[in-house]
């Protein structure tokens, strides 16, 4: 871990924020579910909600280009409890939908808690999504199709709400409570210790100002003692 590299992951930690994201209603294809965590992540998106397609939930390495790591993907069995959960927490539900009673997608405010819900490729937003929907907006079309790529629509959304957030100042301080931050910071600078330290229900230790674990040693030599206690019991 270089200072530099220290540095980044603190800046982009502090600006992520924890009232806004994105949940997919049934997306399928991987390119468009990993397109969509890409952009996540580079509008400081930290958690992306998903209801998992019938086929299963698989991210495409290419094109997230390993936006997984810093991206954690919240899977939900159905859209119904995936909205019902993000609702309680005070989101509130904009639906990219075609409609009659759909309005501009810059007409909303994104600087309120906001979940932006993705439809699927064909079907899009589906009647039980749309029945737990706040809003439905649209982008507006000046050519012969009728709509954008899922993952292209997601970005020109997140766009938006981005730009928005900056000019309120939403990006200016961390939004994080404390000990999550600290969770998440660790888990970002040690993601191999981090693995060890959850397979074995152990605590996170502290990092120095530079990412790296307060003296390493004397933590290793713990952890060595207690898996012998563990083996002598």
């Amino acid at each position: 871990m270089t200072p530099q590299r220290y540095q980044i992951i603190c800046q982009v930690l502090r600006q992520r924020q924890p009232d806004l994201t994105v949940i997919t209603d049934e997306v399928h294809k991987g390119r468009n579910l990993s397109a969509i965590v890409r952009t996540c992540d580079a509008v400081g998106i930290s958690k992306f909600h998903c209801v998992e397609p019938e086929k299963g939930y698989r991210g495409f390495r290419g094109t997230a280009l390993g936006s997984h790591k810093w991206v954690e993907t919240v899977l939900h069995d159905n859209v119904s409890d995936g909205l019902g959960q993000l609702k309680e927490e005070g989101f509130q539900v904009v639906a990219a939908h075609l409609s009659d009673d759909a309005v501009d997608f810059r007409s909303i405010d994104y600087t309120q808690p906001t979940a932006i819900l993705m439809g699927t490729e064909k079907q899009g937003v589906s009647d039980k999504a749309l029945a737990l929907a706040d809003h439905k907006v649209v982008i507006p079309m000046m050519g012969m199709v009728e709509s954008f790529n899922v993952s292209v629509a997601c970005a020109i959304i997140l766009t938006e709400a981005q730009a928005q957030r900056q000019k309120a100042g939403l990006y200016d301080h961390s939004r994080i409570p404390a000990l999550e931050y600290q969770k998440i910071l660790f888990q970002w600078c040690q993601p191999i210790v981090t693995k060890y330290c959850d397979k074995n229900g152990l605590s996170y230790p502290p990092l120095d100002d530079e990412g790296e674990i307060v003296d390493p040693a004397k933590w290793y030599q713990r952890v060595r003692e207690l898996k012998a206690e563990v083996v002598e019991a």
